[in-house]
Parts: structure tokens; C-alpha cells; sequence
């Protein structure tokens, strides 16, 4: 099993940190000093779903595929374009992927959503139920955003889209997905939501309470801790699960969930920092789409040639880690 092909996109317009200072009446550097985030991706002039087709035709295309070959398409996103229909189908139609050609559907496992949907892409394809399958995700994160609460929260937020065909690999090619692992820690729940959207508040009968809860909230620091409280025996099972050690995993391609928790993924791992992939400066927290967008910028840096260990990780709220361990 192998990444066949990859894609991203990123929004030609973004918002600087130092016009983020500006209108919090701080000194220039200070967002970027505390966040390392230079410039975050707003999506003006597109949508979640042009960005999401703008990496889906990328990605096929360095998969040499055309979209008539792709018989299961994942959305994989923590928001949806809308709640009903799902909005792989949308996605289906609109890469003139013939009807009745593709099983078409979403899954949402919020920043983890591109890993979860890979494995199970793997798993389908490894069984012989598909051939090629192509995971789209794609995030305008800069919605909903708590500006006036948290500003700094807001300012981690990137919009952005990512995408990857995965295939199974030709005869001889050492390309395989070694392992992958996902644990759930469900004392983490309130530290990362957004309220509003679902069933949990009626806007009908309860408008002040849905607008109330219509804004991201994170507890940063609960999360920091109950991250790091349960990371290194993760990552160390999902080595194990590979047969790997630390200093087999020659790319590291992390969630960019924050600057802090980058830098505390190498210290306390004992990576070294040349084998991570950091676009924090100028993607900012992509979400769903962080994954498969820094997937697509090691492929296109020639960090991923064939026989390459690496491994995606991350985090998503709820709390969940993830990881998957795979030879390019």
C-alpha cells in the first residue's frame, strides 16, 4: 500500500501576524513571537470546496491517475461544507467521477480525520473492495474563530486543503504501511469544541444559546498536559506495532497543532529537528487538512523518496492521539 500521489492548496491571501498586532493593540511581533505563526491562509475568493479540488486534481495527477479510476473518495474533515448530504459525494460529482463508479462518503475525526481516513482506505484497499482511493481534506478554520476571547487561539488558524490517492503498491515496490494506531482519552471532551452545528443546541428554540456556542473554544493547557501525559507510551506502541525504533523514522510529519507542541514532540521523542516537517510559519493549524498538506510539502521537497521511513502523528480533539508508520 502506498501514497501514490499528493496534492495541496493553499489561499493566495492570508492575514499577517503583524496586522493581527495591529488590531489587538500590541507591538509588532508579538502574535508571531508567541505563536511562531508569520502569515495564517484565509480562503477569499474560493470555497472549501474549490481548495478541496484544487488538491484532489494535484494529487491525481501525480498519481497518474485520471478521476475515472478512483472508485472510493473520502472527505476527511472536522467541518463539513454542509451536515446533510455528506460532502464526498459533492466532491465525486464535481471531479466528474462517473455515478455509480466510486462509494463516496466522510469520515470526521476532527485534526486526526486525514489519518483515520488513509488507514481506512488501506484497509479497504488491502482487502480488494477498491483499487485507488482518493482522501480530500479541506478547512476554512479561519470561521468561528474566538477574536475577541482568545486572540491568540485564533491566530494558531489556517485555512488550506490537502489531498493523497492511495494505491496498492506494484509488484516490487517496497512501499507498505507499517503500522498504524489510534487511542482515544475521553477526559479531554470539553477541552476542544465547537458547540454549535449538530443536535446539542436547537437554533429554533434556543437561537441565543446556538450563537452563544458558535465560536471555537480551546483549553490550550489541558490539552498540552493531557497530550503530553499520554504521548511518548503512544508513540512508543506504535513503533513497537511497526517494528521500529526512534532512530529508524527517517521523516517526521506532525499535525501542526501549535508551535509549543511541535517543539515539545522533538524534545521529548529525542527527534532530531532536521527529520521534522514544520510549516507552522505560513500555514498556521490547518485542522484536517495540516496532515495531508505537510505530506504533500515532503514529497514535493524530496523528502520522501522510495524506501523512506516515515511516520504521521498527531493529535485531534476529543482527546485522540494518531499515528501511522509507513515506507514510501
Amino acid at each position: 500500500m502506498r501514497f501514490a500521489g499528493t496534492g495541496a492548496y493553499v489561499p493566495a491571501a492570508s492575514l499577517l501576524s503583524v496586522d493581527i498586532d495591529r488590531d489587538i493593540g500590541r507591538k509588532a511581533g508579538f502574535v508571531e513571537a508567541l505563536t511562531k505563526v508569520s502569515r495564517r491562509p484565509v480562503a477569499e475568493g474560493t470555497d472549501q470546496i474549490g481548495m478541496a479540488l484544487e488538491a484532489a486534481r494535484t494529487s491525481l495527477s501525480t498519481a497518474g491517475l485520471a478521476p475515472d479510476d478512483i472508485d472510493l473518495v473520502l472527505f476527511a474533515a472536522a467541518v463539513p461544507y454542509q451536515t446533510i448530504p455528506a460532502t464526498a459525494p459533492l466532491i465525486q460529482r464535481e471531479l466528474q467521477i462517473p455515478s455509480g463508479r466510486a462509494a463516496a462518503f466522510d469520515i470526521n475525526s476532527t485534526c486526526l480525520s486525514f489519518l483515520t481516513a488513509s488507514d481506512l482506505a488501506a484497509t479497504l484497499i488491502a482487502g480488494g473492495q477498491y483499487r485507488h482511493a482518493l482522501v480530500v481534506s479541506s478547512e476554512i478554520a479561519s470561521r468561528a474563530l474566538p477574536w475577541e476571547k482568545a486572540p491568540l487561539t485564533a491566530a494558531l488558524f489556517g485555512d488550506g486543503a490537502g489531498a493523497a490517492v492511495l494505491s496498492a503498491a506494484p509488484p516490487g515496490d517496497e512501499a507498505h504501511i507499517a503500522a498504524s494506531l489510534m487511542e482515544t482519552y475521553p477526559d479531554g471532551f470539553e477541552a476542544c469544541r465547537l458547540g454549535s452545528g449538530g443536535t446539542r443546541y436547537d437554533y429554533h428554540r434556543d437561537p441565543e444559546g446556538f450563537a452563544e456556542n458558535s465560536r471555537f473554544e480551546m483549553d490550550g493547557k489541558a490539552l498540552y498536559r493531557l497530550t503530553f501525559s499520554f504521548f511518548e507510551g503512544f508513540l512508543d506502541r506504535l513503533l513497537e506495532k511497526a517494528g521500529w525504533s526512534r532512530g529508524d523514522v527517517e521523516v517526521i510529519l506532525p499535525h501542526q497543532a501549535s508551535a509549543t507542541a511541535l517543539s515539545h514532540l522533538v524534545d521529548q521523542c529525542g527527534f532530531d529537528r532536521s527529520r521534522v516537517v514544520d510549516i507552522m510559519a505560513t500555514h498556521g493549524n490547518q485542522i484536517a487538512a495540516s496532515l495531508p498538506s505537510v505530506l504533500d510539502h515532503a514529497r514535493r521537497e524530496g523528502r520522501l523518496k522510495p524506501g523512506t521511513k516515515a511516520l504521521m502523528i498527531g493529535t485531534s480533539a476529543g482527546l485522540s492521539l494518531g499515528g501511522m508508520a509507513f515506507v514510501a
